[in-house]
Parts: structure tokens; C-alpha cells; sequence
């Protein structure tokens, strides 16, 4: 993706994330090209978000957590009235982003932003969409109240996450096998009335909240690269690297099946 400025600054993510909060853990910069490579359930949970959106052209679209810039390539191409503003916290993500986008140039701008800690943009935003992000972020109040202040009045806002029940089967493996633990506060899969109550605090209406239970079944040679790239990443990025293949392997063995019991959180609201 890109800035909207010359050409240089393009290349450039320019941090836009504020906070009056004490400083926390830096958000994972993901291994976009393992990332990437990996058979993503993600593809038709953003074709979801964008089915829902309805995006018109000439509209600004703010979308948080591009990844690679694979939802925002699919907004574009068909949209080409319509400009995006994308917002991601890992410098590698916005990378790969940069490059799937650079065909949409003029219309994107690019920014690395720490979620968690709230977040501006610096202009207001027609609709504002989100995939596979959110359950990245312990709270979503910041989130959900720098959405409404960013959306013009009307404004939609439409997301796909990890949702209540999600990964299970994953964590019971996981504490099956021990010598390591999740570090603290790095998901949170809420739930709908949670989720309503939130958004309604933020000042929306409309709200429309629902729980998709889609697991995804993976031969044994993609669990491992699966588990270690998307489930298992920060688990694995406070152990000893000569560790880390061993602990996938175990986890992974102990698994009663090479399902992955995703459960997406859905919704739909707008700023009155």
C-alpha cells in the first residue's frame, strides 16, 4: 500500500497510533511470506466482509489489519471509484501490502498503527472493514470508539474475527503438551451480547452481532506450518528458537485431528 504523499513516502509506513495508556508489548510482526503461502481460510472470510460492506464507489474505506493486502487488492479491482486507507502493526505486513497493492497506488495510503492503543486517521472514512484482526486486541473498546470518531456520519462498520469457542481444541492440545503458555493478553474471542454491548457503548446503532462455527480440516504436512505461523506465533516468539519445532510438533500430536475449530465473530453497525 501507499501514502498519499510523493512518491518516497509511499514506501514508508508512517505511524498514526495514539495513546494516553502505559506503554505495552509491541503487536507481532507477522512472517508474511510463510503467511501468506499457507491454504487461508481468510480468502472467504474477507469476501464475506466485502459482500456485507457493499462499498460505493467514490467512498474512502478504512480497513484495519490489511495482512498482506489481499482483501484490500480484491476492494479495489472492483471498486476502482473507491480509495483505501489501511492500517497494520506489523512492518513486514505492510510490506508484502505494499507490493500486492502498488497496482492501486493513487488510491491507498498505507500507515503502521498499533490497534491496541487506539487509533487516528487523520481524515473521516465512509465504511470501515476488518478481517481476521480484532481478536488481536485484548480490549476493542479503543478500537470500537477510533472507528466512530473516524467514520463520517452514516458510516458502516463491518468486521470478521476470531469469535467466542474459537481455537479450543488448539489451547486443550496445548496444555496437554505444557512447557509453555500463552502470553497474557494477547487474544480475545468475544462473544455477541459482549461484542453488542461494546459497540452500542461506542455510539453505534444497527448493530447486528452473530457467532459462524468454521472449522478448517488441514492434511498433517500443512498443521505444522499452520500452527506455528498463525495459531502458535506468539507462544513461540518467547521460547528458545531451537525449541520451537519440537513444541509445534507436540502440539500437533496432540491433537485428536488436524482440524482447526475457528469460530468467526460477525457483525455489522453504523454511526448514527
Amino acid at each position: 500500500m501507499t501514502d498519499p504523499q510523493d512518491k518516497a513516502s509511499r514506501s514508508t509506513p508512517q505511524p498514526t497510533s495514539t495513546s494516553a495508556t502505559s506503554p505495552v508489548a509491541s503487536p507481532r510482526d507477522w512472517d508474511a511470506a510463510t503467511y501468506g503461502a499457507l491454504p487461508l481460510p481468510h480468502v472467504g472470510w474477507g469476501r464475506r466482509v466485502l459482500d456485507r460492506l457493499r462499498p460505493v464507489d467514490g467512498e474512502t474505506i478504512l480497513e484495519l489489519g490489511c495482512g498482506t493486502g489481499r482483501d484490500a487488492a480484491v476492494l479495489l479491482a472492483e471498486h476502482p471509484g473507491c480509495r483505501l486507507v489501511a492500517l497494520d502493526g506489523s512492518p513486514r505486513m505492510l510490506t508484502a501490502a505494499a507490493q500486492t497493492l502498488a497496482p492501486y497506488a493513487e488510491r491507498v495510503v498505507l500507515r503502521q498503527a498499533d490497534l491496541r492503543e487506539g487509533f487516528t486517521v487523520g481524515e473521516p472514512v465512509d465504511a470501515v472493514m476488518s478481517v481476521a484482526t480484532l481478536h488481536w486486541i485484548p480490549d476493542h473498546g479503543p478500537v470500537f470508539r477510533s472507528v466512530a470518531a473516524a467514520l463520517r456520519p452514516g458510516g458502516r462498520f463491518v468486521v470478521d474475527a476470531g469469535g467466542e469457542g474459537q481455537l479450543e481444541r488448539v489451547h486443550r492440545a496445548a496444555r496437554l503438551v505444557g512447557g509453555a503458555t500463552q502470553p497474557a493478553e494477547t487474544t480475545h474471542f468475544a462473544g455477541v451480547e459482549e461484542t453488542r454491548a461494546a459497540l452500542g457503548a461506542a455510539g453505534f446503532v444497527d448493530v447486528a452481532v452473530r457467532l459462524r462455527p468454521e472449522p478448517l480440516v488441514l492434511d498433517e504436512a500443512t498443521l505444522r506450518p499452520f500452527l506455528a505461523t498463525i495459531i502458535l506465533g506468539e507462544v513461540l516468539r518467547g521460547m528458545p528458537e531451537e525449541d520451537r519445532d519440537a513444541y509445534v510438533d507436540a502440539v500437533a500430536r496432540a491433537m485428536d485431528e488436524p482440524v482447526i475449530d475457528y469460530v468467526r465473530l460477525e457483525f455489522e453497525a453504523r454511526r448514527p
